[in-house]
């Protein structure tokens, strides 16, 4: 006869494939009529605007566009020029899991971007980016927590409560703003060189079924004035957003990144503002802790009962925090700077490697900075380092970490070169998996009764045993071993012979 079980239904996310793309992007570009010549590029910065992200049957679909600012020198002219390019790309990759219910997060970042002169009119732009990607799908899992119905009555169950930590709601919500930022100064502004987007979110919550969050866009423009200066200037932009996140709890752990789809900044005719236009995806997985009651063994007292085993597996929360290492460093210049006019960092994939129990978290950070030297002339030099950050990880512990800078860069024109410092956040989250045995079906043959034993036995628990063991193996119940010997709730006591009689009809 087969046994009815209770279920438990546990939904969630699970990462259903997570792979790295690497496309890389060439563009040839003709200097602008209006543009002088090319005598010697200065510096190139590019940055990714993400597009379509889709999921479909066994594949990911990734789009988007590199943008890329060139400064350059040009020939017989003071000053610095811009020439501006936009490269689309389209990749994707094959992962068996996927489906098109899932739902992807991107982490574009560019790993490099250079330009090489090829004439004085015409200059080769070459990116090569990566895509971290993961596709989370929806999943239900049903899990048997007890006998209901007919039959139950001479089963003895055991229940055992569970706790698994894990994505419970993945999602995304696009969202744009307009800004009109004043630029200080008593010069005005002829030119506006490039611009550079830092998108940070700073806090973020749950209330009722909303997920709020803020942060503020860090907003940098290099311009080139009338008279010939080139200056930084930065800016701070706020913003806060609701997402509706269905069934998720108050009590999540939140992580949400924001994502650059347009950036557009005008300068007015007046060279006093600039327009800005934002279009920004946010991107937000949402984890908690769950519990639920597995069953994970039964048998009955009074017929042979066969259960099919079912594997649970658990994931348990170890820690999740974040650890900052501080980046000094002095950057060897061309030539002797006397004034920083602008710097900027970017970072690499996060490298792990373990020692016993000691976790070392790796990233590769690279610095660029635009200066003056003393001859008044613009230069750039670039630095790369590995910053590390230990992290005590026990056995089985696995770690998930992101890498940002919080601040901006700070640096400083010295004898020695240029002097950088700011600091380096590792996000780091520390989980342990663990698999427990649970009940998918079982079945009473109430055709082999279990009456072929003696009616008491007097034996020595073993090491190890647990109660549970020694009722199930003679086909009595915990209580009547317990009220037999005079037992408390959940003791057994080591080297007592025990009386263990059958179980009462």
């Amino acid at each position: 006869m087969e046994l009815e079980l209770e279920q438990t239904l546990v939904r969630g996310c699970a990462c259903a494939a997570e792979s790295a793309l690497f496309p890389e992007e060439t563009l040839e570009m003709i200097v602008p009529d209006a543009c002088p010549d090319i005598r010697r590029i200065l510096d190139t910065q590019a940055w990714v605007e993400l597009g379509g992200h889709t999921a479909g049957e066994g594949r990911v679909e990734l789009s988007g566009t590199v943008r890329a600012a060139v400064l350059y020198l040009p020939e017989g002219e003071e000053g610095p020029r811009r020439l501006e390019a936009a490269i689309p790309f389209h990749c994707g990759a094959d992962a068996p899991r996927v489906t098109p219910a899932c739902t992807l997060t991107v982490q574009p970042r560019v790993e490099q971007a250079e330009t090489r002169v090829l004439n004085p009119r015409k200059v080769l732009l070459r990116t090569a980016l990566a895509l971290e990607t993961q596709a989370w799908l929806p999943r239900e899992e049903r899990w048997s927590s007890g006998v209901a119905g007919e039959g139950g009555e001479t089963v003895e169950q055991l229940q055992e409560p569970c706790r698994t930590y894990g994505a419970v709601w993945v999602g995304e919500k696009p969202f744009s703003f307009e800004d009109e930022v004043a630029l200080p100064g008593s010069h005005p502004v002829a030119e506006l060189l490039r611009h550079r987007l830092s998108l940070r979110c700073s806090e973020a919550k749950v209330i009722g079924s909303k997920l709020l969050f803020k942060g503020e866009a860090e907003l940098s423009l290099l311009c080139r004035e009338e008279e010939g200066a080139v200056r930084e200037f930065r800016f701070q932009l706020p913003f806060s957003q609701i997402l509706e996140t269905g069934e998720a709890g108050e009590e999540c752990d939140c992580t949400v990144e924001v994502l650059p789809v347009s950036v557009s900044c005008s300068l007015d005719g007046e060279g006093r503002h600039v327009e800005v236009a934002l279009e920004l995806l946010a991107q937000a997985v949402l984890r908690q802790e769950q519990s639920f009651s597995l069953l994970t063994d039964l048998y009955s007292t009074a017929w042979a009962l066969e259960a099919d085993p079912k594997p649970c597996r658990l994931e348990h929360r170890v820690d999740a925090s974040s650890r900052m290492q501080t980046l000094r460093e002095v950057l060897e210049c061309p030539v002797l700077p006397a004034e920083v006019v602008d710097a900027r960092a970017s970072v690499g994939r996060v490298e792990q490697s373990r020692e016993g129990v000691r976790l070392t978290l790796t990233a590769p950070v690279e610095v660029t900075v635009l200066f003056r030297g003393e001859d008044g002339a613009l230069d750039v030099a670039a630095g790369r380092w590995e910053v590390s950050c230990p992290v005590d990880a026990g056995e089985g512990v696995e770690c998930r970490c992101r890498c940002r800078f919080p601040e901006a860069v700070g640096a400083a024109a010295t004898a020695s070169g240029v002097e950088v410092r700011f600091p380096v956040e590792f996000q780091c989250l520390l989980t342990r998996r663990e698999e427990r045995m649970g009940v998918a079906a079982a079945r009473l043959d109430t055709e082999s009764p279990r009456n072929g034993g003696p009616s008491i036995v007097l034996r020595m628990p073993q090491r190890g045993e647990r109660l549970w063991d020694i009722a199930k193996c003679y086909g009595t119940t915990a209580g009547e071993i317990r009220q037999a010997n005079h037992l408390e709730e959940g003791s057994l006591p080591d080297g007592q012979l025990l009386l263990i009689p059958r179980a009462r009809a």
